[in-house]
């Protein structure tokens, strides 16, 4: 459909934009498309703004109705629209010359206003007043106004203005016309309208409960009787007089009250002023009021003047036909609420009544009017008069009035159009009773059993008893519940049901109960972080209960629609799963509405309000799940009205909280749409009732029935399902719920037209149905489409859109053909005539431009596109020419590149913002589907027989969960700012990352389905994952194509993202120097410290990846490293700013905000610098000046690291045991003061304490930052005494080898102990790091071994022989056992017994196998050693062993003859 293009004129800012609209978009669509585009056109409501067509004549300009389409109006190109406020003020005079200003909308009519003109003066019978424009005298000698009279009349003419004055009847009243607006009526804003009462109808029931229209009644009564237009007598008008002075000066004093005291012209009709005893007689009725109130004397007045005979009869001056005579004589034509009359006009004595019954028609004309009362008289009754108009608006308003009423005290079809059908067969006789439910009230009337003829329903209870004709029986209101012992058994699917509304009842309960108090949370600080905290949380909150209001509308749509039916042919599954669905998110709902219930208490305050909204919604919910029980015996009309309830709860809590996108104008358009639907069904069932009628067939009759009360309910069930889920229309669920309430009414529809073809053969009926159906047929389409223009936002498939679409599908087809010539000229062909008109588009568009750099813009590019186009038909004829020439091809392809290329220039703008428009959509619905299956999995968890599957649920829904609020921060940054690329960026970001989570979660759950055993759940788990994946792929192709349209910004979103970091720790500076920096919820000191030791690695790698790829001068991969840095920095900072709230030491959260600052401020250079190396990529300065930055930066996130608590104490340590190791770099020991037995005592006790602290080590590596530090600081103590106690003993050595071995080995003790600290603080920072558990266990088992090792004197241990011994004395002179062993078996035996102990193992245990392994070892060496002529050998004397205590190990020397035990 081509596009209209439309100048909108914003008045208030006098700015014209050119805008293109589909001509089938609707007046309310199109505004909001305006609002959304024209910044300027953002103020104010929106409900109080419209589009206004002007006219060179101000009264026929006319408003745009919003549910109108934009065709309706015949609108052109280049049409100018007036965008303004609707809203104008408005002067409303009363009788009583009080003057009141009321705000009007201008658009509406007459007729309209006046509703909101009475409520706000307190008038509840509008319909019963109207306005008078008063006629300026000068306008009248003009012969303008309302009755717009010729002044050149002839002088019986003019005879008749006299009388007519003289006379005061209503021809001077100069009543506006209700059916037009103010505009069309000539009412200016300066004009003062009066208020009367126009039809005398219900004015009998006005008394003192109503003061205002008393007072109105009665200065308009006074008026009249004081004007003479109602004839009184003297006594009669000192009777009026008299009331009238009590109400206005109280009781009657004698003394004050005397003749002289009133103005009688206030008091008096002019004719009785001058008559003598006028003023006594009056003060006399005055005296008979006695102390009667103001309020009570207005009622006796107003009271008295209803006697009168003129009274609420409304005269019109006429001129009628004498009989027998050609001769027009002067007469007055009454109108009342009963009657018309003829009247006498010099006595207003009746002389003719017609009752207002037996008026048939009338006509009215510029100088007469005509009353036909049919049977009632022989002829018409014709008067002249240019008053024929005005009496005929009288005369419809009197009938109007009193239809109205009428259908409101009686029960009809045409009395509640939302109202159902209900088909009835009564046994035995069969017959069927076709009757209407009302959404009201009934009472239960009780009548004997004995009575005759009565057909009673024994199924309801008690009918009431009716009297008449049969229509009149038909049409009765049946209240109650079935009796429970008539109700057949259930079903087992109708028990399953029971089953999940019992236990979604409970979960609705404890929701309630839940919805009591508000969250606690903890106190927030004031800094940019708290705040960007806050607000993420109030954004993350809103669109989780969005979206779960969104699946409880729908869910409750569903219900309606699958419940509709017929009980027997109920899908009970279906039923159970949307009400699993229901209760599932009310529950989570309920927790998110706590959360921004505390977040917003303290902004705005309205947390009560907020949770009364939620509580109203469960309540709802509850009621709904009463109403739909297979055993509740509910009526039809009780589960449509509690969903109607679960709807307007749900749009008050989305009010609530700010996201009520569809707004009370688009409720109110929807809902008339739906009810169109209604009224066009009824018509139709109407219609089919006449066939039914006259069947003769009494099957084909009962078909009908049946089919005319199954349009009728499904077409109720319409506007139930609209009244749901017009406040959740945004949302593709609630638009699928809508849609199929809308496929259930077109189907009903259908067979009720078939239905009745097959009953008759009558064509006139047959013509009529026909009719009626195509009428529902329209509504139902102008209501979905309306439903379809709102959820694609009201965005115009414009020339731009589809031929942009054009091109870009056939330049891949023509990529594609590549190899057939053919293929290719045809697709050149389609792709020349999308261009032609993408180029007429354009230029068309830069004629209406207003603006002429944009029109040069325009035409600029249309230009380029042309050219591209050109050389592409040229392309195209040589492929065509020479289909066998490959270079021809490649031209073509090449050509359709470039044109591909120009396209993409010219319509950029408006395709980059289409796509991100999409993606923001899409983003939203991914999210709101991610969040549905979430909740579906925690309710499918109790009945997941699968263990295995269900943990893997879990694992992907708490993977999820973390991306989610991304998603959702990216949407909402990307609608705040539309224009910034970075948050676009942001957007892209959130969603590639959001697709591989996604996809996980969609098959573990698509796993999961079958071992759930709750059908409803499974099916509901299984909708859910289905909605998951078709969201995730329209959000995987959306992401693709916005990340292409907006090219490569990965680094300028980078730089931009890491200086945001930066402010916000500086913020947090400010913040910790006031004392005001708190933690946020949910971190600890651990958490964060953990947090930024694991993220520090993320930044180093990340960054080295950027050095790399900006080497390389790689833009992609860069921009790529560059995001990732970011990201991973985005995290440093606020692990950085919680571990600086947590620390309770000033100095060391100064010192991590400085740190992590400086992070942030060099690694922003680092980006930037990375940017200019792009340019030039080989540049060696750049490349340099890249490194120094990098360094700089590995500097910074060191010192960041280090101030984290627990790590400045490890770094102590380190020193300090690199300081006590420089003892071991002195030439000379110094001289030993100990005894040898001492020292080696000493050094035994040493290395025992040394091994106890490296345990510790290991152990504080795994708690808590405190724990670390006080064990390295316990390991770096008892390290200095093991080097002083290994020192102490290396003096009593006398060989200058045997030292150097001892001073080695206590070196690599220093360093096993260095490694030992640095994997326990790589552990604590990082406990998921890879491989960093293993080199801590490594460490932590070569120190036990080197201790062991360290008091071995000899060169090698070759000569060293071990004995098992139960005592701890010197060896005895015969040995136990002597073996020589290798050098590498004693480090493996050594370090067996080491890990032995370490494992808990008693040497004991380990005996055997070390004295078989010995002895093994010694024979084999023997052997060896005499095949080489060694002359070392080896004793092998082996004698029995003695009884071994356990735990003791005893090394000797076999040079020496010392011996050295350690205890295990």
């Amino acid at each position: 459909m081509v596009a209209l293009s439309l100048k909108i004129c914003v008045r208030q800012c006098n700015l014209v934009k050119t805008m293109q609209f589909e001509p089938s978009t609707a007046v309310y669509d199109a505004c909001r498309i305006i609002r959304e585009r024209v910044p300027e056109a953002q103020t104010g409501q929106a409900s109080d703004y419209g589009l206004f067509l002007s006219d060179e004549d101000p009264r026929k300009g006319i408003w745009l109705e919003s549910g109108r389409t934009l065709d309706y109006y015949m609108l052109r190109n280049g049409d100018i629209l007036e965008y303004k406020k609707k809203q104008r003020p408005l002067k409303i005079k009363m009788l009583d010359g009080a003057v009141k200003t009321i705000m009007v909308d201008d658009s509406k009519t007459v007729g309209e206003l006046l509703v909101t003109i009475c409520s706000r003066i307190g008038i509840t019978n509008y319909e019963e007043y109207s306005l008078i424009q008063e006629v300026m005298e000068e306008k009248k000698e003009d012969g303008t106004g309302t009755l717009k009279k010729d002044r050149t009349l002839l002088r019986d003419e003019r005879k008749m203005e006299k009388l007519k004055a003289k006379l005061h009847t209503d021809d001077d009243l100069n009543w506006l016309d209700h059916s037009r607006t103010f505009r069309e009526q000539g009412v200016e804003e300066t004009e003062t309208l009066l208020l009367r009462r126009k039809f005398f109808y219900s004015d009998q029931n006005v008394d003192s409960r109503d003061p205002v229209q008393l007072n109105l009644l009665y200065v308009q009564a006074r008026d009249d009787i004081l004007n003479g237009s109602h004839p009184v007598s003297f006594d009669k008008a000192c009777e009026f007089a008299g009331i009238q002075a009590q109400i206005q000066f109280g009781p009657h004093i004698e003394h004050k009250h005397k003749p002289g005291f009133l103005d009688l012209k206030e008091f008096l009709p002019k004719e009785y002023i001058k008559q003598r005893g006028n003023e006594k007689k009056i003060f006399q009725d005055h005296k008979n009021c006695g102390e009667m109130t103001e309020i009570e004397a207005k009622v006796k007045y107003v009271k008295l003047a209803r006697s009168l005979r003129t009274y609420g009869v409304s005269f019109f001056l006429v001129k009628e036909k004498m009989k027998s005579k050609n001769k027009l004589v002067p007469r007055l034509l009454g109108i009342t609420k009963e009657s018309v009359m003829r009247v006498e006009e010099k006595t207003k004595d009746v002389v003719q009544e017609w009752p207002l019954t037996t008026v048939k028609r009338w006509a009215a004309s510029p100088k007469s009017f005509t009353l036909d009362f049919g049977e009632y008289q022989e002829s018409y009754y014709s008067v002249q008069t240019t008053e024929g108009e005005q009496i005929s608006q009288l005369i419809a308003g009197y009938i109007d009035i009193i239809l109205k009423k009428q259908s409101k005290d009686r029960f009809g079809l045409e009395g509640d159009e939302e109202s159902t059908m209900l088909e009835e067969s009564v046994s035995p006789k069969k017959s069927t009773i076709l009757q209407q439910q009302f959404n009201r009230v009934g009472r239960v009337e009780h009548g004997s059993v004995a009575l005759p003829g009565v057909i009673r329903s024994g199924s309801i209870g008690t009918e009431s008893l009716s009297m008449g004709t049969m229509p009149s029986a038909q049409q009765q209101v049946i209240m109650g519940q079935m009796h429970r012992g008539h109700m057949p058994p259930l079903s087992s699917a109708q028990q399953a049901l029971m089953g999940t509304i019992n236990t979604s009842m409970q979960a609705v309960q404890q929701a309630q109960a839940d919805l009591g108090e508000v969250d606690n949370l903890p106190p927030l600080g004031q800094d940019m972080a708290s705040k960007v905290w806050i607000q993420n949380k109030v954004d993350e909150s809103k669109h989780e209960i969005h979206s779960q209001v969104d699946a409880i509308t729908a869910g409750t749509a569903s219900v309606v629609n699958l419940t509709a039916g017929d009980p027997t042919d109920t899908d009970y599954t279906a039923v159970g799963c949307a009400i699993t669905t229901i209760s599932s998110n009310l529950t989570e709902m309920s927790k998110g509405v706590k959360l921004l219930a505390a977040l917003i208490e303290d902004d705005t305050g309205g947390s009560n309000d907020l949770m009364g909204a939620a509580r109203n919604l469960a309540g709802a919910v509850s009621d709904l799940l009463k109403a739909v029980e297979p055993a509740s015996g509910e009526p039809r009309q009780t589960v449509l009205s509690a969903a109607g309830s679960i709807g307007q709860a749900s749009g008050d809590l989305l009010l609530q909280i700010g996201e009520n996108e569809s707004d009370e104008r688009f409720q109110e358009v929807l809902m008339n749409l739906a009810k169109a639907v209604a009224n066009a069904a009824a018509m139709m069932v109407l219609k089919a009732k006449n066939v039914a009628q006259v069947a003769d067939d009494t099957v084909l009759q009962n078909r009908v029935i049946a089919a005319a009360t199954q349009c009728a309910l499904s077409t109720s069930q319409l506007v139930a399902c609209a009244k749901v889920v017009s406040p959740t229309i945004s949302s593709p669920v609630c638009q699928e719920q809508l849609i199929e309430a809308g496929k259930l009414v077109d189907r009903s529809v259908e067979a009720c037209v078939q239905a009745c073809l097959s009953a008759t053969v009558d064509g006139e009926m047959l013509k009529q149905v026909s009719a009626a159906a195509s009428v529902v047929s329209q509504a139902l389409g102008d209501l979905l489409e309306h439903v379809c223009h709102y959820s694609s936002h009201g965005e115009p498939i414009g020339r731009y859109d589809q031929a942009t679409d054009t091109i870009m599908t056939v330049t891949e087809s023509i990529f594609s053909s590549m190899g057939d010539a053919g293929e290719m000229v045809r697709q050149a062909r389609v792709l020349a005539q999308a261009t032609s008109d993408l180029v007429n588009a354009m230029r068309s568009d830069a004629e209406v431009e207003v603006d002429v750099d944009n029109s040069k813009k325009l035409l600029a590019a249309a230009k380029l596109l042309a050219d591209a186009t050109a050389r592409m038909v040229e392309a195209a004829k040589g492929a065509a020419a020479y289909p066998e020439n490959e270079d021809q091809q490649q031209r073509l392809r090449e050509a359709a590149e470039g044109l591909r290329v120009a396209t993409n220039a010219a319509a950029q703008n408006a395709i980059k913002k289409k796509l991100i428009n999409r993606l923001e959509n899409a983003a939203k619905q991914a999210a709101a589907a991610a969040t549905q299956t979430i909740a579906a999995s925690q309710n499918a968890a109790a009945s997941n027989k699968n263990t295995a599957a269900h943990q893997q649920l879990v694992q992907s829904c708490k993977a999820m969960a973390d991306h989610i609020p991304r998603l959702v921060q990216g949407v909402r940054g990307s609608q705040a700012q539309p224009e910034d690329l970075t948050t676009q960026l942001a957007l892209i970001i959130a969603s590639q990352n959001f697709l591989q989570p996604g996809s996980k979660m969609v098959t573990s759950a698509k796993s999961s389905v079958p071992t759930v055993m709750d059908q409803a759940a499974a099916m509901q788990l299984g909708q859910c994952a289905k909605n998951l994946a078709t969201s995730l792929a329209e959000l995987r192709t959306a992401a693709q194509k916005a990340h292409e349209a907006c090219g490569p910004m990965e680094i300028h979103s980078a730089l931009t993202a890491v200086q945001t970091l930066k402010a916000e720790l500086q913020d947090a500076k400010m913040a910790d120097i006031d004392m005001q920096l708190k933690p946020l919820p949910g971190e600890s000191l651990e958490k964060c410290a953990q947090d930024l030791g694991s993220t520090s690695k993320s930044v180093g790698s990340s960054m080295a990846q950027l050095l790399t790829c900006a080497a390389q001068g790689n833009e992609h991969y860069t921009g790529l490293a560059a995001r990732e840095t970011a990201q991973a920095l985005k995290t440093l900072a606020q692990a950085a700013r919680g571990v600086a709230a947590s620390t309770t030491n000033p100095q060391a959260a100064a010192a991590m905000l400085d740190s992590a600052c400086d992070v942030m401020e060099g690694s922003a250079m680092l980006i930037h610098e990375a940017k200019q190396a792009l340019v030039s990529p080989g540049d060696a300065e750049s490349q340099q000046r890249l490194a120094q930055v990098a360094k700089a930066v590995s500097h910074s996130l060191n010192n960041c690291v280090n101030c984290l608590p627990g790590q400045k104490d490890v770094d102590m340590a380190l020193r300090s045991i690199g300081e006590a190791s420089k003892k071991l770099l002195g030439e000379t020991l110094p001289p030993s003061t100990k005894s040898f037995q001492e020292a080696q005592g000493e050094l035994n006790q040493t290395a025992a304490d040394l091994n106890q602290s490296a345990g510790g080590v290991v152990h504080a590596s795994r708690g808590s930052s405190t724990q670390l530090a006080d064990a390295s600081g316990k390991f770096s103590e008892d390290f200095d005494e093991f080097l002083d106690a290994g020192i102490e003993m290396a003096g009593h050595t006398k060989r200058k080898d045997e030292q150097i071995q001892v001073i080695g080995n206590l070196k690599n003790i220093s360093m096993a102990s260095s490694k030992l600290l640095l994997a326990a603080k790589s552990l604590s920072v990082d406990p998921g790091a890879a491989n960093a558990k293993n080199l801590l266990a490594a460490a932590a088992r070569y120190l036990p071994y080197t201790t062991l090792y360290v008091g071995f004197h000899n060169t090698t241990p070759v000569d060293w022989v071990f004995i098992i011994s139960t005592s701890q004395q010197k060896c005895p002179p015969r040995w136990q056992m002597k073996c020589c062993l290798p050098s590498g078996l004693w480090r493996l035996l050594i370090s067996c017994l080491v890990i032995g102990r370490l494992r808990g193992r008693c040497v004991t245990e380990m005996s055997d196998w070390l004295t078989e392994a010995c002895w093994n070892s010694a024979e084999k060496r023997g052997e060896r050693g005499r095949r080489r002529g060694e002359t070392r050998g080896t004793q092998s004397t082996i004698l029995d062993l003695e009884p071994m205590e356990p735990g003791t190990l005893c090394l000797c020397n076999g040079a020496e003859r010392w011996s050295k035990c350690l205890s295990f």
